[in-house]
């Protein structure tokens, strides 16, 4: 094997293996979704597409039930865009380091960009070396959520019929727990905690607007607390009186 594939290869490696300690918040929410698609009316062959092909947790959740309530197809649809419009500051994020790759590489890792992903992946973006393949570190660890998502949706669709009320059973805590996770680690600065604590904030008052508004709403309150406690802090620098 040369160098290069040798490098590849070990970026690919890096980015499954620091994914896995993130796949376990996947295991009960993955289940879920399958034993609630699998009473929602919704084909088994439709539950298993809409997994493979939308890929997005909280997504398939409202969806799923926007569709046992027998929704109309226009309101899912912006529902489930809105939800999923925070992808669009992840791809902002990443996208100075992966400009320069050709489509064949962004459409698919645009597809399987989920937020531990990103979290994972925009860690090993910002380290300082000279290694031109970290777009394959993210590759593993897309590959890696990927995978593991389908397996416990397969999984929880097969079983579907066999769990009775298993929303009732709380195993969807380990979704927020393994955010938290994911967030601690970016906490570093004092503006980045205002950010984290206003969009908190904003997400628990603005709970009750329809069609998952309050995501977005929190999103915009944590990015301009955020940006104004930066330029307070360069206002007034430490020792400033």
């Amino acid at each position: 094997m040369n160098q290069p594939e040798h490098l590849r290869r070990q970026e690919l490696l890096a980015g499954v293996r620091d994914t896995l300690p993130l796949l376990l918040g996947a295991l009960p929410f993955g289940m879920i979704y399958g034993a609630l698609a699998a009473t929602s009316g919704l084909s088994f062959a439709a539950a298993v597409a809409m997994s493979a092909l939308v890929f997005a947790g909280s997504s398939q959740f409202i969806a799923i039930g926007l569709i046992a309530a027998q929704t109309p197809v226009a309101i899912i649809v912006l529902t489930t865009l809105i939800v999923n419009l925070r992808h669009m500051l992840y791809s902002a994020t990443l996208l100075p380091h992966l400009r320069h790759l050709p489509q064949r590489w962004r459409v698919p890792l645009a597809f399987w960009l989920t937020d531990e992903t990103f979290a994972v992946t925009v860690h090993r973006f910002q380290k300082d070396d000279a290694s031109p393949d970290k777009h394959w570190y993210q590759l593993g660890s897309s590959i890696a959520m990927y995978v593991n998502w389908q397996f416990w949706c397969f999984l929880g669709l097969l079983l579907g019929q066999r769990i009775p009320d298993a929303q009732s059973w709380g195993l969807d805590v380990a979704m927020p727990v393994t955010f938290i996770g994911m967030i601690i680690p970016f906490v570093k600065t004092m503006p980045i905690a205002v950010c984290v604590l206003v969009a908190g904030a904003a997400s628990l008052l603005t709970l009750a607007i329809p069609y998952k508004l309050g995501i977005v709403l929190s999103a915009l309150a944590g990015i301009v607390a955020g940006l104004s406690a930066q330029r307070l802090r360069a206002s007034h620098p430490a020792g400033e009186r």
